[in-house]
């Protein structure tokens, strides 16, 4: 399974509203993906729809109890399954340090579940703040997409980002492969392009030449419960998903 983290030390930069999209992008070409909720605000796990799950069947029991991830998935139709998150996520800062066991805690639950996993994909939703989580989340992954919205505070946010990776990279033993992708993209704004063209810049062939869109229907349809294909499957925001993923995939990238 490939596995990617949609990873932002910022915050409102679409984490979750592209994991989630990306999983629903992945499933109309016959992909399965496997969504796990790593934030505990869960708003991934919201989107979800039904009441929220016991802690002990959230990815906090693997994290608490050992639960293997093979017990904690649900059936997400459209999609494929989902690993929940909870409130009680929040622990796990303080609950483990940041040695290598605690680091490649996920890593291992994911090496485990692989061999008899029936996606095609794990995709990571990051909480927006570099700590045990997100950690485990980067040194389980594969790669990285990095939303970034499109203004000047979440470029300057971008550029720190780049400034972590690197400060991570001796203990990887690697260099994270990476894709930033512009979000909230206002083609009516000139500040959408001079962003891009700083992007392009700084981060050259990482910067995903496709973008999403600033649209109604990706803001309207998590408020339903809906993914953007079946909320509005003709709208720019449903091109824009489908793009990445024939862009990500055409580089090997997922």
């Amino acid at each position: 399974m490939a596995r990617i983290a949609i990873f932002n030390q910022k915050g409102g930069v679409g984490k979750t509203t592209t994991a989630h999209n990306l999983g629903a992008t992945l499933a109309r070409r016959q992909r399965q993906a496997l969504l796990i909720d790593l934030d505990p605000q869960a708003h991934l796990t919201t989107i979800y729809g039904e009441a929220g799950c016991a802690v002990g069947m959230s990815i906090f029991g693997f994290y608490q109890n050992n639960t293997p991830l093979s017990h904690l998935e649900i059936d997400w139709p459209g999609i494929g399954h989902l690993i929940p998150a909870h409130p009680e996520l929040i622990k796990v800062d303080t609950m483990f340090g940041k040695g290598p066991n605690s680091l490649n805690r996920l890593s291992h639950g994911l090496n485990e579940l692989n061999s008899s996993a029936s996606e095609s994909c794990v995709i990571i939703d990051c909480c927006p703040f570099l700590g045990v989580l997100s950690l485990n989340a980067i040194f389980a992954a594969d790669q990285l997409l990095i939303p970034v919205s499109s203004d000047f505070l979440s470029l300057r946010g971008a550029m720190q980002i780049e400034r972590t990776l690197k400060a991570l990279e001796p203990v990887l033993k690697r260099r994270m492969a990476r894709r930033y992708l512009l979000t909230r993209f206002d083609r009516r704004r000139k500040m959408s392009f001079e962003i891009q063209n700083r992007m392009r810049e700084h981060f050259v062939d990482e910067l995903c030449e496709t973008v999403i869109s600033e649209n109604v229907a990706i803001a309207e349809a998590p408020s339903l419960n809906f993914d953007i294909f079946s909320y509005a499957p003709t709208s720019r925001g449903a091109e824009d998903y489908m793009a990445l993923l024939d862009e990500l995939t055409s580089k090997d990238f997922l």
